[in-house]
């Protein structure tokens, strides 16, 4: 089956300090069903995504007191839910967040037309470059946030994998946790059952044909606050499969099939081939990054461009494709001319 896109409170009734959030009043008893989708988590886990706002410390005080009870009796804070447990949820106060940011008209409209493949558990988002997948250090919103706006009656979302802000193409969010721990262990089995996950990317020079596959192990470093990956003999196994699409001037398009889901695996395997990534200041060329960028290529040249994977009890692989962006497709209509 193939799936081609569709077009801290204080007392009192008065806040004291008006730059302070007022504390809402303190909420009812609640008790809750716990139904198959929810069934599995950890109660700290489950209640720490219920109780938005609520420190951390606190829902482990509440559990710790007994104020948090499962079908009558005290729990840990490592037991798991089943369903048709019989949850206690005691009345807390939170203080009032911050109004979200709300995405452009724009993006909202850009992210509808996005949508590759939906059903009743699963969402496939042709993701938008420049978009993070989620907000934090100074990005106020990333895509799952913004998912989560467009869609208020959603009781689940969240991401089943990532990619990097710069990249494009298909990127899976679920829309139940069932189909959460279904996709994430599908992505962990390398045989196959597990999810196919192929890149399109624009590589420097002429990647020889016979050169079908990258098997480098790959060790992450933290040097000085930013994030490096390189191929080292204590690293992670890792392994990427290559195919060539295209030639052009100075240029290869070419297929990468990861095997393994390294951080920047990709990356770091064409350039440890020789063939860095066009676009890639991280491990890239300067210059030759300064020449493409004269040649109209403004990112990193790597899009996902293609998913296989088999929803929970069929035996049909189902498949998406995300076409190139316009901003990468364009590069290589010039380059053909």
């Amino acid at each position: 089956m193939t799936h081609t896109p569709r077009t801290s409170g204080r007392r009192g009734s008065a806040n004291p300090d008006p730059e302070l959030p007022t504390p809402e009043p303190p909420k009812k008893v609640q008790w809750l069903t716990i139904d198959d989708d929810q069934a599995g988590q950890r109660v700290d886990n489950f209640l720490m995504t219920r109780l938005k706002g609520v420190p951390k410390s606190k829902v482990y005080n509440i559990l710790r007191k007994g104020e948090v009870r499962v079908n009558k009796g005290r729990v840990k804070p490592t037991y798991r839910l089943q369903a048709g447990d019989q949850l206690r949820v005691p009345p807390v106060r939170v203080a009032d967040r911050p109004q979200a940011a709300k995405p452009s008209d724009r993006l909202t409209a850009q992210l509808e037309q996005s949508v590759l493949f939906e059903n009743e558990g699963l969402l496939v988002i042709n993701k938008p470059p420049g978009l993070a997948v989620h907000g934090g250090s100074g990005v106020s919103l990333g895509l799952i946030e913004v998912l989560r706006q467009m869609r208020p009656e959603a009781r689940f979302l969240e991401l089943i994998h990532r990619l990097d802000r710069d990249t494009s193409g298909c990127i899976m969010v679920a829309k139940k946790r069932s189909m959460l721990r279904h996709m994430q262990a599908a992505l962990r089995d390398k045989g196959q059952s597990g999810v196919t996950k192929i890149y399109q990317a624009l590589v420097l020079g002429r990647w020889s044909e016979k050169r079908q596959a990258v098997d480098a192990p790959l060790m992450r470093l933290d040097i000085k606050g930013d994030r490096i990956v390189k191929v080292h003999p204590e690293g992670k196994p890792s392994l990427t499969r290559f195919s060539v699409l295209s030639y052009y001037a100075g240029a290869t398009l070419i297929e990468a099939h990861l095997i393994t889901g390294r951080t920047h695996q990709i990356r770091v395997h064409a350039q440890s081939a020789g063939h860095s990534l066009v676009g890639d200041e991280k491990y890239g060329n300067d210059e030759a990054n300064r020449h493409w960028r004269e040649k109209g290529v403004k990112r990193l040249f790597l899009h996902a461009a293609k998913l296989g994977f088999y929803l929970p009890g069929e035996s049909e692989l189902t498949q998406v494709e995300a076409p190139l962006p316009p901003d990468l497709s364009g590069v290589l209509e010039r380059l053909e001319r």
